[in-house]
């Protein structure tokens, strides 16, 4: 398989060559090509593509979405969730261009969040194209705040203190695979069960807190890394100065997850955190949950409360102002935060690729286009004066499992 497009770091057109499940060699393209090749010539059957994209498209590692909570009306967190519906989400994940992804548990009962993750983990088990994409999992609460505002839509009859007994129970029905933990970090016993976390080389984040100064310090001393959706888990209303976000965003030892879909975080704030966190420690994240990529309306899902869709694409629970999480998909980000923030389409990119990579421990053969990388690749089409990317194409371990119509109409704001 070759794949042809600008590059999306320098703008060349390039020709990446792929050997089973990694990129062999990246070249200046040989000729243009229409991208639709499959001849027979070159023992593919008709319809085949030998060359995939050509002149006018891009290509870009696959995205790292590190938070998702389901997709296209499958959920990792409803009651009854089974390995179909985790695998369904990864390959639904694909139609915004993303291969890697932190399937996210969030706050219920132990029972609840142990089946969850008891069906992430056989899904895992069961398809080599699931455990490709789930990187890790991620445990999102139960150990966070019952406050209002900090809490978000997490059920409050379920947060609770940090317990080390209840996690390893939790590991135990993941197979191991839990290597990312967001907590708030002024719960008694969070600054030890942190200790003990990072000690296990599970990535520690804060998030859905209301920590002080002091409590954000211990955590990061005791080995936390990272601030799962900053500015959102948070109070309506908070101090001046100084408050968590601040203290967030001076700590440099913290990455920062951002979730750019202009409901979330307004523009103007995506761009301030953006500048305030930097470049090299901000990672693009969707939050998307199973509403996502439905169409605007009410929606109750399984022993939920229910939500509503707009039709701006905002995910809220129904009959209040509050979010229920996104309807972002990560394509999209991108193309957001580089009209939110004015950064550059290659630097938007990172930030959902070679930074997840980095905090996961992936940098070393995930997240950019090069020689012994893994076969992860984006085909796109960048509207500039839009600011829109649409994805053509995903390949994920050397296999294109995912392609859109080459040639299609011009279309609105998103492809489906």
């Amino acid at each position: 398989m070759r794949l042809q497009g600008r590059h999306f770091e320098t703008g060349e057109l390039v020709e990446v060559s792929l050997s089973v499940t990694t990129i062999a060699a990246i070249r200046a393209a040989p000729g243009e090509t229409d991208g639709r090749g499959g001849d027979g010539e070159s023992g593919r059957p008709p319809g085949t593509p030998d060359v995939l994209g050509g002149e006018g498209y891009w290509l870009a590692p696959a995205l790292f979405d590190s938070q998702v909570n389901g997709f296209g009306g499958r959920d990792f967190n409803a009651p009854d969730t089974t390995p179909d519906d985790a695998a369904a989400v990864v390959r639904l994940l694909w139609e915004a261009g993303v291969t890697r992804c932190c399937p996210t548990v969030t706050t219920g009962s132990f029972e609840r969040m142990a089946a969850s993750l008891r069906a992430i983990r056989a899904a895992c088990e069961a398809d080599p194209q699931v455990a490709h994409a789930a990187v890790t999992l991620h445990v999102e609460g139960p150990y966070i705040s019952s406050e209002d505002g900090p809490r978000g839509a997490h059920p409050r009859e379920h947060t609770r203190p940090p317990d080390w007994d209840e996690l390893r129970r939790l590991q135990d029905a993941a197979g191991g695979r839990i290597g990312y933990v967001t907590l708030a970090p002024e719960l008694p016993g969070a600054v030890p069960f942190i200790e003990r976390l990072a000690g296990e080389g599970i990535v520690v984040a804060l998030g859905h807190h209301a920590g002080s100064a002091d409590a954000i310090r211990a955590a990061v001393e005791a080995g936390a890394r990272h601030c799962t959706h900053l500015g959102n888990g948070a109070h309506a209303q908070l101090p001046r100065h100084p408050n968590y976000i601040w203290d967030q965003l001076a700590e440099d030892r913290l990455t920062a997850g951002i979730i750019a879909d202009g409901h979330h975080l307004p523009p103007a704030v995506v761009k301030c955190l953006l500048r305030a966190k930097g470049l090299e420690r901000t990672i693009l994240v969707s939050d998307a949950i199973a509403a996502a990529g439905l169409p605007a309306g009410r929606y109750e899902p399984r022993g939920r409360q229910a939500i509503e869709v707009t039709p701006s694409g905002r995910i809220q629970l129904a009959d209040t102002p509050y979010l229920a999480g996104s309807g972002l998909r990560l394509h999209e980000g991108i193309g957001n935060t580089v009209r939110f923030a004015g950064i550059s389409l290659a630097e938007a990119i990172r930030l959902a690729t070679r930074n997840p990579a980095r905090l996961f421990g992936l940098e070393d053969h995930y997240g950019r286009l090069a020689p012994g990388q893994s076969a992860d690749i984006l085909l796109f089409r960048w509207d500039d004066t839009a600011g829109r990317m649409d994805v053509v194409a995903t390949v994920a371990a050397g296999r294109v499992v995912l392609q859109q119509e080459l040639h299609p109409p011009p279309s609105p704001s998103r492809v489906v």
